[in-house]
């Protein structure tokens, strides 16, 4: 038995357009019903991993919003083996670290981070962003998972989706976050 319906998490993502221009919507319609996917939606689905006061933010949003961010030396020596580091751009900035340059435990992390929280059909590198996202875990800083996750799912809908290459009629990209949306539907 499948343990989603993946027609009603197509309907879920049709439906989870914007209605006006620069207002993100935080629900869909679907089989005759609104299912909110806001972020205390989302939060009750989880049983409230992070609870934030109205306007608060996260430690992990604060590091990102601030003009020094993160120390990029720190997460390379953290999440690499010895003698690896990111790979660089032409202009020698950091872009990514590879799959063999990471330690196990970041390995570990990168598959749950990118098949659960942060979907995506690549896996062989985690990107700086993503990097310093498991540098946060690692450092044991709080971060709003359900945040995460309606930013990702807001990603999902407004990208348009790759064709596949042998019938251009369908979509070659997997279904974000199938069982939350089941879950929502079911809640």
């Amino acid at each position: 038995m499948a343990k989603y319906d993946p027609e009603i998490v197509m309907e879920f993502y049709a439906n989870a357009w914007a209605t006006e221009e620069g207002v993100r919507d935080k629900h869909s319609w679907v089989r005759g019903q609104w299912i909110p996917f806001d972020e205390d939606a989302i939060n009750q689905f989880l049983e409230h991993p992070l609870v934030l006061e109205k306007g608060q933010r996260c430690e992990f949003s604060q590091r990102r919003s601030q003009t020094s961010r993160f120390d990029e030396e720190a997460i390379g020596q953290l999440l690499c083996v010895p003698r690896q580091d990111f790979t660089r751009s032409v202009t020698r900035r950091r872009v990514q670290i590879m799959r063999t340059s990471m330690t196990t435990l970041t390995q570990i992390w990168m598959t749950l981070l990118l098949s659960n929280i942060l979907p995506s059909n690549h896996n062989s590198d985690l990107p700086l962003p993503k990097c310093q996202l498991v540098y946060t875990i690692f450092t044991q800083v709080n971060v709003h998972v359900a945040q995460l996750i309606l930013d990702a799912i807001y990603q999902f809908v407004g990208i348009m989706p790759p064709r596949h290459p042998m019938d251009p009629e369908k979509s070659n990209r997997a279904l974000g976050f199938p069982s939350l949306i089941m879950g929502l539907f079911q809640f």
